[in-house]
């Protein structure tokens, strides 16, 4: 099961949004779309969580919208923030096994321009995720 952590959204400027995370205060991303700032925010708070783990700190569960708002932080601004919810990302480096379903066709295509058909799906995915491929 992901966890799911509360994200404040600020719109910086005319292009640009900003994500911070009231469980994490100094974990923050930047984006050019609010789409990306989360996707920005997804990537920085698996790093900071990565971080807090090296260190062997603890990790805090996330908290409601309720108790963030009780807590009544003074660093946390409100102000015109927009609140989503960021995935917390699994550690890179860790490999999962999967059962896929695809067209055959598409799949002898794949075999016959790689000889790992995880490593192309993984650089497949990859190259999508980051909006290279489209």
């Amino acid at each position: 099961m992901t966890v799911h952590y509360i994200a404040l959204v600020h719109k910086q400027g005319r292009k640009r949004y900003g994500v911070v995370f009231p469980d994490f205060p100094g974990c923050a991303a930047v984006g050019n779309s609010f789409e990306d700032a989360l996707r920005e925010g997804a990537e920085a708070l698996a790093f900071h969580v990565g971080g807090r783990r090296e260190d062997r700190q603890r990790i805090p569960k996330p908290r409601t919208l309720e108790a963030i708002r009780e807590a009544r932080e003074e660093w946390i601004d409100w102000r015109d923030a927009v609140v989503a919810t960021v995935p917390l990302l699994p550690a890179s480096g860790k490999t999962a096994r999967v059962q896929i379903t695809m067209d055959e066709r598409l799949l002898s295509r794949i075999d016959a321009v790689s000889s790992n058909r995880s490593a192309f799906l993984a650089e497949a995915a990859m190259q999508r995720l980051e909006g290279r491929a489209r």
